[in-house]
């Protein structure tokens, strides 16, 4: 950027090659920077501050170069209002156009955040390149409220949180299946956080799918509302407390319509969660107990909204491994999975 004139001009390519981080050396000519892209994770290079040419330092890479790794497209598609919707479109290899393939919608949180074609994909909880070279087609839908669309597209969430992003996900799913290249008996979908709001939403509004997983999601807006640490956040995107507009909390909630749940869901969180607190997913759990759903209720013990360290990470992505295989590929659950035994499960560690 011109500082006199705030003339912009573009000094990195392609446009698919993600900087995650920059940073300057104090003579401000050479930058340091973390980037990726659909085939490659986050690697480490070094380019001249007066003309952008990288050059890679690290091959982190290196360790999935036997992998049978998926392709990853941006798609669109019109949602029920007629609100145009992004989404990533992940492949398996091999991909053949003339087969049907399970599909798992993998949401992603904030609602303010985005799904991007990288390679890493953000696999913090849900492993997608394992459900790739299973043979299953990942769709991550950027719903209404996603980051990078514009302001516009950021409100149409605001009073309309779970019925909206409901029409973005299925519409998303339909159009998918339109192409002919979906088996709709086995249809899937997680989330963390927001996308576990959804996907919540989604076991008590629809019964089209095989099985769900949410993921520090919220149940109940007023639960939410007197439980979290940000409880504006509430009042932002609803325009109300519990106790001046109460209709609108039951229909923004899953719990409101608990009584129509058919799908097998799992349920995970950490135990000392502020942000989405506890809570929300004993309420969903005992709404699914009480209506004879399949459910199972994981606490990661001591943690708060994200699960930060790498075992306790590689816990969360084994139950849902197990979750999906079993109800979507008709897997048994391994004899030491999480999802056996008892409905509630401690997680110590």
């Amino acid at each position: 950027m011109d500082p006199k004139t705030k003339a912009i001009a573009r000094v990195s390519a392609p446009d698919a090659y993600f900087l995650d981080d920059v940073s300057f050396t104090k003579d401000f000519e050479t930058l340091g920077i973390a980037a990726q892209d659909e085939t490659h994770l986050t690697e480490i290079f070094v380019s001249s501050a007066q003309k952008f040419s990288p050059r890679k330092l690290t091959d982190l890479t290196a360790q999935v170069k036997d992998w049978n790794l998926g392709s990853a497209e941006v798609i669109s598609w019109k949602s029920k209002d007629g609100a145009t919707i992004e989404g990533i479109l992940r492949k398996p290899a091999n991909y053949d156009a003339s087969k049907k393939y399970p599909l798992l919608v993998m949401i992603h949180g904030g609602p303010t955040g985005i799904s991007q074609p990288l390679l890493s994909a953000g696999d913090t909880y849900y492993p997608t390149q394992i459900f790739l070279s299973k043979g299953a087609l990942v769709l991550q839908p950027n719903y209404r409220g996603s980051a990078g669309y514009g302001a516009a597209f950021r409100a149409l969430n605001v009073r309309n949180l779970g019925v909206g992003d409901m029409w973005d996900v299925m519409s998303g799913v339909d159009s998918l299946i339109a192409r002919g290249i979906v088996d709709e008996s086995k249809l899937g979908s997680m989330g963390w956080s927001q996308g576990g709001y959804i996907s919540a939403f989604l076991t008590t509004n629809t019964d089209r799918f095989k099985a769900i997983s949410v993921g520090a999601g919220i149940s109940n807006w007023m639960t939410y509302y007197v439980n979290t640490d940000i409880t504006p956040f509430t009042r932002q995107y609803l325009h109300a407390t519990p106790w001046d507009d109460r209709e609108i909390y039951q229909k923004t909630s899953p719990m409101s319509t608990i009584k129509q749940a058919k799908t097998p869901t799992l349920i995970q969180l950490g135990s000392v969660d502020q942000r989405v607190p506890v809570p929300d997913s004993y309420e969903l759990y005992r709404g699914l107990q009480d209506q004879h759903v399949p459910s199972r209720l994981i606490l990661y013990t001591g943690f708060g909204h994200p699960i930060t360290k790498p075992k306790s990470n590689r816990a969360v992505m084994q139950a849902n491994l197990d979750w999906f295989n079993h109800y979507i590929w008709g897997d048994e659950f391994p004899k030491d999975s999480a999802l056996l035994g008892s409905s509630e499960v401690e997680s110590a560690k």
